[in-house]
């Protein structure tokens, strides 16, 4: 048991940034999956895109309680600067997320679903990176 602390320890950040990650996808998901299974059509590209909006709002709203409170421990104390910044930085990986799902869904035809998982798994790397050296950066 001390072993698995230690390593922990050693790796609290990046793992409780995939924990994070994690309960941020199946958030995602959970509204994603409402909305396509529900009011809006995933065939039908707009609406797709639609469906990705909200998945992607649900998202960055959770991402970004839980980064600040249990990833980077941000004490920063002007949280509305910091609210901006971190929902600016993932404009550029909501880019990313509907580029994938119009190439994968749209031009491929391949099933909604599997690519919002490949899609998420790309945009999770790219957020860690982007809050890591430009949110959540820790002043020198």
């Amino acid at each position: 048991m001390k072993k698995l602390w230690s390593i922990y320890k050693k790796h609290e950040e990046i793992i409780n940034y995939l924990i994070v990650g994690v309960l941020t996808t199946v958030v995602s998901l959970i509204f994603y999956y409402a909305s396509t299974r529900t009011f809006l059509d995933p065939n039908n590209a707009f609406q797709l895109q639609v469906a990705n909006l909200i998945k992607w709002i649900s998202g960055v709203l959770f991402a970004y309680v839980t980064n600040r409170i249990f990833v980077f421990k941000s004490k920063r104390k002007d949280i509305g600067k910091e609210f901006v910044q971190f929902t600016s930085s993932r404009v550029a990986t909501l880019f990313l997320d509907m580029f994938v799902m119009w190439l994968m869904v749209t031009k491929m035809g391949i099933f909604d679903l599997i690519a919002t998982l490949v899609s998420q798994v790309l945009v999770t790397v790219g957020n860690y990176l982007i809050s890591k050296l430009f949110v959540f950066r820790k002043k020198a």
